[in-house]
């Protein structure tokens, strides 16, 4: 198991292979579109850190799309609380890593 910062690490073809086609929200075009715009990376809180399983061959045979979080916003369950309370002992939080969707399994 690998982390990879960015989706251009795999090829669509092995990254879709994984994802399959009934979720386009785990789709390569979707999660390097926003790769590729900004709405995901440094800048927006959202840092790429995908994970990777490859066989002893360099298969690629299951990835997940995951982002380690800078911030508590964006999140279903907030815990701007703890972050304030962190900041208010003079501490910071630690970064979340956050996997968005279900593992992906590769299709033999």
């Amino acid at each position: 198991m690998s982390t990879v910062q960015s989706l251009s690490s795999f090829s669509q073809s092995e990254w879709d292979a994984c994802a399959g086609s009934n979720n386009p929200f785990v789709s390569y075009s979707f999660l390097r579109a926003l790769e590729d715009s900004g709405s995901v990376g440094a800048q927006a809180g959202w840092l790429p850190l995908h994970l990777a399983a490859r066989d002893t061959a360099g298969r690629l045979v299951g990835a997940a799309p995951c982002y380690a979080k800078g911030h508590s916003q964006g999140e279903y369950v907030f815990d701007q609380s703890w972050a304030a309370a962190y900041a208010r002992n003079g501490t910071q939080r630690c970064s979340l890593h956050a996997a968005l969707t279900p593992s992906l399994r590769c299709q033999a």
